[in-house]
């Protein structure tokens, strides 16, 4: 049940009410006091800030049981989450200051041309002497936001300024957030590789399938920068990693296990493919039609791809057929699909991965009792698989080599980094993927990521640590 925090200020009459009152209408229709606020203090009356944490389908409930309440007086209710973004979440901040015109001569007019001339010149020194070197665009066209749809560009834009963020404090890269108005890919396309030569690197976020896959594909093609889709990408290392610690904790190898992958969109597909370069040899592919089999025939370019794969099964089915005797099974589709029968039919010392947000495929209540691990996109259970894993740690490794792509061998190297930094020690059935607050995950991910780009030839620049 999805939480959320809000700030009640209220002014009590002393006469008619005690805060004892307050609280306790409060906890009855569902909401739980973290602290309170003395805002004015008084004999007669005062008025407090309350913050509550309480689910938001029980929000209304706590208002309205305050409003009705002789004695109390709501004067304002502010959602915490909103307020963190008022404003926006980020900005640009000079590197130095401008104190006097000495200063202004050297980073604008007239010294400023001299650096000009020299990146003309030579357009490589763009790395060295402006933001390219450090600096990636955060680019969507609201299509596909979270579990939100196709909610515009100016909705999913706290979305793309909270990546930013990430990138910043995680990696130390400096992103900016770009909303495109248009669903037309080649103007898509197009925008993109109009703004490009100030970025060192592109990562589109939340753009709907199948389109999604045209637009990376053309803009690897076309641009000498790496482009990056985490919904895709991001998604699919990150359950690369959890699943190869999982197959520690249950004792199978990779290539012996059967696994079901559902939702056959821009994750799904990827999350396949990767699957596939990581070893599995015996994958069922599953979308809203039933099993994409081997040697079938699809309109979808890249649910063909897949059936032409010989480690897909040619057997056709239900999620619910298919899944019976899976090793593991992987969800990136929609809440409330399988029931504990479902997975109980699965094979011994199973894998569950049901990351549909913000209702797993299957409740991890009903599962627990049939798997052995268990995992899903969500912050309040045990293993949380998620992107914020994998794109900081990609993008700071690609600018410091300031790579010509991401391959796939930098993202398997990606998965196998993340997945290291939980030791033998640690790993469990509730801990097999580390917190995106871990130091380590960035420092490996970098590491490997730089790697393999020098061992592909991708690298343009061996950074010194590795000389």
């Amino acid at each position: 049940m999805a939480q959320t925090s809000i700030i009640l200020r209220v002014e009590l009459d002393h006469e008619k009410v005690t805060f004892g009152d307050v609280a306790a209408a409060i906890s009855k229709s569902g909401g739980d006091i973290t602290s309170i606020d003395v805002i004015r203090p008084g004999k007669d009356s005062s008025i407090r800030d309350i913050t509550v944490d309480v689910a938001e389908s029980a929000e209304s409930q706590v208002v309205e049981a305050l409003k009705q309440h002789e004695g109390i007086k709501l004067i304002n209710v502010s959602d915490r989450t909103f307020l963190v973004h008022l404003g926006g979440k980020v900005s640009v901040q000079p590197n130095l200051p401008i104190k006097n015109r000495d200063d202004l001569s050297r980073v604008y007019t007239p010294g400023v041309a001299r650096v000009c001339t020299a990146i003309h010149e030579n357009p490589r020194k763009a790395y060295s002497l402006t933001i390219k070197r450090n600096t990636v665009a955060v680019i969507t066209d609201g299509t596909a936001v979270l579990g939100l749809g196709d909610i515009g560009p100016h909705a999913a834009a706290p979305v793309m300024e909270g990546k930013a963020m990430l990138f910043k404090q995680l990696a130390g890269v400096d992103a900016f957030p770009i909303c495109l108005d248009t669903k037309d890919t080649e103007e898509i396309i197009r925008t993109i590789k109009t703004i490009s030569p100030i970025f060192g690197g592109i990562n589109l976020e939340d753009i709907s399938s199948p389109r999604c896959f045209e637009i990376e594909r053309r803009l690897n093609e076309e641009l000498d920068i790496p482009v990056f889709h985490d919904d895709q990408h991001g998604t699919a290392v990150v359950v690369i990693a959890g699943l190869l610690n999982a197959l520690k904790v249950v004792g199978k190898r990779i290539e012996n296990v059967r696994v079901v992958v559902n939702g056959i969109g821009a994750a799904g597909v990827s999350i396949c493919k990767m699957l596939l370069a990581a070893g599995v040899t015996k994958l069922v592919p599953v979308d809203r039609e039933g099993a994409i089999v081997r040697g079938g025939t699809y309109e979808h370019a890249m649910w063909q791809w897949l059936a032409d794969q010989p480690q897909v099964e040619a057997e056709p089915g239900t999620l619910k057929d298919v899944i019976r005797g899976a090793d593991v099974f992987i969800g990136v589709s929609r809440g409330g699909l399988l029931n504990g029968q479902d997975v109980q039919a699965m094979a011994p010392d199973s894998i569950v991965f049901a990351m549909a947000n913000p209702t797993p495929e299957i409740a991890p209540e009903e599962a627990l009792p049939h798997v052995r691990v268990f995992a899903t996109g969500r912050s309040d259970y045990p293993n949380q698989i998620n992107n914020v894993l994998v794109f900081p740690g990609i993008f700071r490794g690609a600018l410091d080599c300031r790579a010509r792509s991401i391959n796939e061998p930098m993202k398997l190297a990606t998965a196998r980094a993340i997945a290291s930094v939980v030791t033998d020690a640690e790993l469990n059935e509730q801990y097999i993927i580390p917190s995106i607050f871990n130091e380590q995950v960035v420092k490996k991910v970098r590491h490997a990521i730089i790697e393999a780009a020098i061992l592909t030839g991708t690298a343009r620049r061996i950074p010194p640590d590795f000389r």
